[in-house]
């Protein structure tokens, strides 16, 4: 069956944007070394936790805190006000072990959050409110005129230049989980939050027993609907926001997919690109073109085999654009750019 909105008339918890994701790592120097040839800037070192910004407002988009093994430590979004916080906390499901609205001390920007963990995997999720935003930073880009076939936009005698570098990042994206149990899953996070879906994938129910059977998950079409990857944006009315900032798809292990950055345009993200595979990281995939969202990607291992990915050029949408249901297949992840690998599929 595919996905519809619930019909639950409760009321909802009103996330306004996507704030900061949390990574622990064993080999904490080197996913520090990473994050600053992806384009983090680092700004501080409370306790066992480095914190890192991008050239938006937020106080920071990333957290690395140093473990005893590679851990996801959940992703972050900003509430509309204290009372989401307070109605989030008395609200949510008992098996969510939602915290109470507490002060966050020693993380750059304070403000307030609530912590809990999805009823059906138990991964944490974080809701922030009141932190304070730092001034935009100048990357520096350069201001670039495109001279086409019948257009041209650059004086004479003038040059396009670049350097080289990291691709600085902006602002967190999104973010996506792989969950074992769709439904369930898509029940909870529509129901009580702001959650809309943009995009929902379907996979035929025979070829999805059998994976389910083989312990396997591949991104495969078939004839009937079960739902399996649902793209979340935010439901803001007639605000436009992200085509998704939040998406998961069903598979046999709880796992975080991956966390996605954007960065300015095209060249500052293949000089990002250049930067990295220099440093002598993995890259993942990319550079390619995607279809739902549009933007065009690159996704790279860090360290402790994380994915990451930097973007640019993603849609915008409203609550006047409806949800499309497409198939679940590879050929349909991307218009051009290199075939999708087998580790990006897991």
């Amino acid at each position: 069956m595919a996905a519809g909105l619930p019909s639950n008339p409760l009321k909802k918890i009103q996330l306004v944007r996507p704030a900061h994701v949390w990574y622990k790592h064993k080999d904490i120097e080197a996913a520090k070394r990473f994050a600053a040839d992806f384009g983090f800037y680092e700004t501080e070192t409370i306790g066992k936790t480095t914190f890192f910004r991008g050239y938006g407002t937020e106080p920071f988009v990333l957290a690395l805190e140093a473990s005893e093994k590679p851990e996801f430590g959940g992703a972050a979004f900003v509430v509309e006000s204290e009372e989401d916080l307070v109605y989030a906390h008395q609200s949510l499901p008992k098996e969510c072990r939602a915290t109470e609205v507490h002060e966050l001390k020693d993380v750059p920007g304070g403000g307030k959050r609530v912590t809990f963990y999805d009823p059906v995997d138990g991964f944490p999720f974080h809701l922030v409110h009141g932190q304070t935003e730092v001034e935009r930073r100048d990357p520096g880009f350069p201001v670039l005129k495109f001279n086409y076939p019948n257009e041209k936009n650059r004086e004479p005698n003038k040059f396009q230049r670049f350097e080289k570098r990291p691709a600085p990042v902006h602002k967190l994206g999104h973010f996506g989980m792989c969950v074992t149990n769709f439904a369930k899953c898509y029940e909870f996070y529509s129901t009580y939050f702001n959650f809309h879906p943009s995009e929902v994938r379907i996979l035929r129910m025979k070829r999805f027993l059998a994976e389910r059977l083989t312990n396997s998950f591949q991104l495969v079409h078939n004839d009937e609907g079960v739902d399996v990857t649902v793209f979340f944006r935010l439901d803001r009315g007639k605000e436009f926001v992200d085509h998704h900032c939040f998406f998961f798809f069903e598979g046999p292990k709880m796992h975080v997919h991956h966390s996605s950055f954007e960065t300015h345009d095209f060249d500052a993200q293949v000089l990002g690109h250049d930067w990295l595979r220099h440093q002598g990281y993995t890259n993942c995939w990319g550079v390619g073109r995607h279809v739902m969202g549009s933007q065009i990607f690159d996704y790279w291992f860090d360290p402790s085999n994380f994915i990451l990915e930097h973007y640019v050029d993603g849609d915008l949408l409203d609550m006047n654009e409806p949800t499309h249901h497409n198939k679940a297949a590879p050929d349909n992840l991307h218009v051009w750019g290199p075939e999708v690998p087998p580790t990006f599929l897991q």
